[in-house]
């Protein structure tokens, strides 16, 4: 397992899978170990994953100063982390919170990004996020299945901060909730730093305007993956996200929810292998 010293002495990990060329990887959660990742539907076929374990999950440390888990701070992990690697510029896959952080990377450093894939991205970093209404329209959206009637309330009272998470209400996060949806749940707990989490989004994370005028100079391609069924981002908030890049192209993927390489791992693997074989541009001057 590959490690390497962050800016403030903080040490990092990440691990490698598969073979190719490498594929940068930064996981969601917030705060959630890369090992829910997985092979991302068997991607490492065509790609070597890079994933890193953000500090405080998996196997980094923790840092002396909890602050530093704040969004934002953790560009500069991201930075050494590419320099570490070797990488004149990287192609870059970010999933869910993990997005926000790669919308920021990108906009410090464009000509450090080859190709960028956000993959049911959060979008705070554009000033932009799911509603509690766009979650509820997704879920509406599963009234056939068996589960739907007790989990729907559940759901809804959560949204409203009536109640607490239940994990009754999991499935909507899902596209096929099978043995293997429930395995990759069961081992979130394990996964995550509820405290790290907690910090991401603190105050002063992101400044949107910034970041949105900084991204209009990133020429690298980008595809923004969402999941028809999924409620955070919906395929039109992942339109809206898209819109922030001159060179953004976005796939929905049919029945897939917010862990789309799991619902499908053949058509996951393939549209994601097919956009990072495309040429990739410099920066816009």
């Amino acid at each position: 397992m590959p490690t390497f010293t962050a800016a403030d002495g903080t040490r990092l990990a990440y691990h490698l899978r598969g073979a190719g060329e490498p594929l940068a990887v930064l996981p969601g959660g917030p705060m959630r170990a890369s090992a829910y990742l997985g092979d991302l539907g068997g991607l490492t076929a065509h790609r070597r994953l890079a994933l890193l374990d953000l500090r405080g999950t998996g196997d980094s440390g923790e840092p002396a100063d909890p602050a530093t888990y704040r969004c934002d701070q953790m560009v500069r992990d991201v930075e050494a982390w590419r320099a570490h690697m070797g990488l004149e510029r990287m192609d870059l896959l970010a999933h869910s919170a993990g997005a926000a952080l790669a919308m920021l990377y990108a906009a410090r450093h464009p000509h450090r990004i080859r190709r960028l894939v956000l993959l049911t991205p959060n979008p705070s970093a554009l000033g932009i996020r799911a509603t509690p209404e766009d979650r509820l329209a997704a879920a509406r959206l599963r009234a056939d299945e068996p589960w739907f009637d007790e989990a729907f309330p559940a759901f809804r009272a959560w949204l409203a901060g009536e109640s607490d998470f239940d994990d009754v209400f999991l499935p909507f996060f899902y596209g096929r909730w099978d043995d293997t949806a429930r395995a990759h749940t069961d081992a979130e707990l394990e996964q995550s730093n509820d405290e790290a989490g907690e910090r991401y989004f603190a105050e002063g994370a992101f400044t949107p305007d910034a970041t949105r005028s900084a991204l209009a100079t990133l020429a690298a391609p980008v595809l923004v993956y969402a999941g028809e069924l999924d409620g955070g981002p919906r395929p039109g908030l992942a339109r809206r996200a898209a819109e922030a890049f001159p060179n953004a192209e976005v796939t929905v993927q049919p029945g897939a929810a917010h862990y789309p390489w799991l619902d499908d791992p053949e058509r996951f693997r393939d549209s994601v292998a097919a956009f990072l074989a495309e040429p990739a541009a410099g920066t816009l001057p």
